[in-house]
């Protein structure tokens, strides 16, 4: 007896010469795997769309006459980048267009695929659109692009540009600073916002009624409050919610409820808003402390205090504290903005500051939170002026850019002998003065850079200065 590989087939051939036609034993069980790997997928992967109207969200590039449905509808795709936060349909998108589109689909993640799998996909597209039977184009789905260092990622950058391969790059990470700029450049960025809590609610109840991939077939009873938890708990993370949902189920009803069917007599599955909590875990705040949302919610704090908000420059505080941000950065930024944004328009805000510092650095959490809410909310309402800062802004320009400004002699150091023989003479001591004050000249040029506001405690300063200058001598 011997065996023979014919298209994809053996064929056993009996001593005689009869073939009996065999499939492959991969083939004999392909639709059983299918059936038991489909069995244990998460509710949130069943549920996934399959196709642009079940798709939810992202209304400003996938809503009707949008750019992405316009570029998909034509099967006019050009390389794109989706950057977004978890959860918000990065990959799930590019699923549907996986199946809407007539183009052949490969997906990889650049967390566990090398340059030289990479060089495969792309040999595998050229052969493809110059197969004379056919001429298909070719998109990678690459996820977590982010992860591919500049020089893996330059692997893609020929086939990209000549439209050998449509490329679809899904990132967590800002792809300004996590995508090379050629790619960026050849590329439309679709930047994805977390799913509305009215688009959350949609996706649970679909996933409630769906009998083939949810809970349709189940006698469940769910009360209006919990939809709304999970809706608001997620925080725009449509996984989260369903897996909340799944595990809610999961937990609810008995064996004998979890298989009855709808209608009289099913046993019920109950889930109220202690349920929904409980199924919840405790939300997983975005922010990675060296990504964007680190220096989104700084740039937030910071503006916020400028901007003499102490509620929003509070919770934006909390926010970060939440998220485990290490205090003294915050106590760092909290200084820098006494300076920078208060000045002199309320000298006890730069006090204000350090004792916050000193304290945070001495007390550590959960108490420093006290403090730093303190210096923030009182940073937000100081009257603010940034007249100290441009001064040494536009002081350190002229330094760098323009000719060093000498040092008057009668300024000069005089604690030395030869002092005088080197003409360092003439400086008047301001104390011998009844006023404190004596007109001679300290720069060698005619230069404003400090030019006080009328707020705070700068409107005072604003006054001596002007003192200064009516009784100045007129120039001869």
């Amino acid at each position: 007896m011997r065996w023979k590989n014919c298209s994809g087939k053996l064929r056993k051939y009996t001593n005689a010469g009869a073939p009996v036609s065999l499939l492959f034993m991969s083939d004999l069980w392909a639709e059983q795997r299918g059936k038991m790997l489909g069995a244990v997928e998460p509710l949130a992967v069943r549920m996934r769309p399959r196709s642009l109207d079940e798709f939810a969200g992202q209304e400003q590039f996938l809503g009707p006459g949008k750019l992405l449905r316009r570029m998909l509808e034509a099967d006019r795709m050009t390389s794109v980048i989706f950057y977004g936060p978890p959860g918000t349909g990065k990959t799930t998108l590019a699923e549907v267009i996986a199946a809407h589109t007539r183009r052949h689909f490969e997906r990889a993640n650049a967390a566990a695929i090398g340059v030289k799998e990479v060089r495969q996909i792309l040999d595998q597209a050229v052969a493809r659109l110059t197969d004379p039977n056919g001429g298909r184009k070719t998109i990678l789905f690459l996820d977590e692009i982010h992860r591919f260092n500049r020089a893996q990622q330059d692997v893609l950058l020929r086939d990209v540009e000549r439209g050998t391969i449509t490329l679809i790059g899904a990132t967590t990470e800002n792809p300004f600073f996590a995508v090379n700029s050629p790619l960026i450049s050849r590329s439309q960025i679709f930047q994805f916002q977390p799913i509305t809590e009215a688009d959350i609610k949609t996706l649970l109840r679909r996933a409630i009624d769906d009998e083939q991939r949810g809970y349709g077939k189940l006698n469940i009873e769910i009360d209006e409050t919990a939809l709304d938890h999970w809706a608001t708990a997620c925080d725009g993370d449509a996984r989260r919610a369903l897996t909340a949902l799944e595990i809610a189920v999961l937990s609810c009803g008995s064996d004998e409820g979890a298989k009855g069917q709808r209608g009289e007599g099913a046993d019920r599955i109950v889930i109220d808003l202690d349920a929904a909590q409980q199924s919840i875990q405790r939300k997983a705040i975005d922010y990675d402390p060296t990504g964007d949302a680190h220096y989104d919610v700084i740039s937030a704090f910071i503006k916020s205090m400028r901007g003499s908000d102490p509620d929003a420059a509070v919770y934006w505080l909390a926010r970060m504290l939440e998220a485990g941000e290490e205090p003294l950065f915050i106590a760092r930024r909290i200084a820098i903005l006494a300076s920078e944004d208060i000045g002199n328009a309320d000298p006890r805000a730069i006090q204000v500051a350090a004792s916050a510092y000193t304290i945070t650095e001495r007390i550590g959490l959960p108490e420093c939170q006290l403090t730093l809410a303190q210096a923030a909310i009182y940073m937000a309402t100081a009257p603010k002026s940034n007249a100290s800062a441009t001064a040494i802004w536009s002081a350190s320009s002229d330094v760098r850019n323009n000719r060093t400004v000498p040092v008057p002699k009668h300024l000069r150091d005089t604690h030395y002998k030869g002092a005088k023989q080197l003409g360092h003479t003439g400086y008047e001591y301001a104390h011998d003065s009844q006023t404190g004050w004596v007109d001679q000249d300290y720069l060698g040029v005619d230069k404003t850079y400090y030019t006080p506001t009328d707020r705070g405690y700068e409107k005072h300063i604003a006054a001596f200065l002007e003192w200064l200058k009516g009784n100045q001598k007129p120039e001869s």
